[in-house]
């Protein structure tokens, strides 16, 4: 084995204690809001040399980044070395995901206001939020938009990507139109369809608008949500069926397998793992779903639910949170509905893909 020269090893440690110190100094600095670091005043003009808390901590993680990578050690030096280009990935992931996370949790038992926070509530928001029937009446509204999606998203991209693997012309062009609504942005598309249902519709049909009834209204979040996602999940069963080689659609076909018999003996097994990914992603999406919400019917419709009115019918989960956070401006509260909507969104999650693994062994 080689060995590292002395230089590099100061090099190396040198520059991993001058970096953590940088590092800590200013995001002490920062948390404790003191001023910038004064290293002196510039000779003749007497003006002060400053060096800034965010310039101080960027140059501190540098150099530490730098001192990993002089590490003298063969041993483990290409585990520096993945980390270290791991780690601008990684850093993004840990500012823009776990830090929320966990300020928000931490956010739910508090009063917090957006801005300040003047003391610790314990789980009073947790308990308020269940005494909210509107609140209640979007979870169970959710629920039943994700079982609705997760079948009728599933089925439609399936017949379309069985459609655009059969043996007919401009597969090209099918391909392209049943996936360009997924590239219209939620907000735009629900206004898109808002004109549809309240004036197309309306003047083909004679009858009143779709989104004049609580229960026509969800139907028509349903049939826009299917109509802007089953061409994406349409392109990942494409893929899967393109892998399921032709030498065993050959040998079902000299064996006398119809066609139906080939789509459920053959091709729906050798696809499980395909299925378990587009369950995954149109659970997860149906979940999530905001900007069609907001846009087409923005919540509204009535509805008697507990006993009480409740004047937002369409309202789901993500619309019910914003809201409560935005609208009402009830940081804290929304925080905790946000907290709630995570575990449930986590939970459904992995008992869907379990079960989904256990079926793809089974077939």
């Amino acid at each position: 084995m080689g060995t590292f020269s002395i230089g590099r090893k100061v090099a190396s440690f040198g520059s991993l204690i001058l970096g953590a110190v940088l590092a800590i100094a200013g995001l002490a600095l920062s948390i404790t809001k003191a001023g910038d670091l004064i290293l002196g005043t510039m000779p003749g003009s007497g003006a002060p040399i400053i060096l800034g808390r965010g310039v101080m901590f960027v140059c501190g993680i540098i150099l530490f980044i730098l001192g990993l990578y002089l590490f003298p050690t063969f041993k483990y030096h290409r585990t520096i070395i993945n980390i270290i280009f791991l780690f601008p990935l990684l850093f993004a992931f840990a500012v823009t995901v776990i830090i929320p996370l966990v300020l928000g949790i931490g956010y739910s038992f508090t009063d917090w206001n957006g801005i300040t926070m003047k003391g610790v509530v314990g789980f009073a928001n947790y308990a308020r939020m269940f005494k909210q029937p509107s609140f209640l009446w979007s979870i169970l509204l959710t629920f039943l938009f994700v079982v609705f999606n997760m079948i009728l998203v599933n089925l439609v991209a399936f017949l379309l990507a069985l459609l655009c693997t059969s043996r007919i012309k401009g597969l090209g062009f099918f391909r392209a139109a049943y996936f360009l609504p997924n590239l219209i942005g939620g907000i735009v598309l629900g206004y898109i369809w808002q004109f549809i249902f309240s004036n197309v519709v309306t003047r083909f049909t004679g009858t009143y608008s779709m989104l004049s009834d609580t229960k026509t209204a969800f139907i028509a979040i349903i049939i826009v949500y299917i109509w802007q996602y089953a061409g994406y999940i349409m392109l990942i069963y494409i893929t899967g069926l393109n892998t399921i080689p032709g030498d065993v659609l050959e040998a079902s076909a000299i064996d006398g397998a119809n066609k139906l018999q080939t789509l459920f003996n053959i091709k729906l097994p050798m696809i499980a793992p395909t299925i378990t990914i587009c369950t995954f992603l149109t659970l997860t999406s149906a979940f999530k779903q905001f900007d069609v919400n907001l846009a087409l019917t923005n919540g509204k419709g009535s509805v008697q639910f507990l006993g009480e009115y409740i004047a937002n019918g369409t309202e789901m989960l993500a619309l019910n949170i914003y809201g409560t956070a935005v609208v009402n401006n009830d940081y804290a509260l929304g925080q905790a509905k946000a907290v709630l909507f995570f575990i449930i969104l986590a939970a459904v999650s992995i008992m869907q893909v379990r079960i989904s693994n256990k079926r793809e062994v089974e077939l």
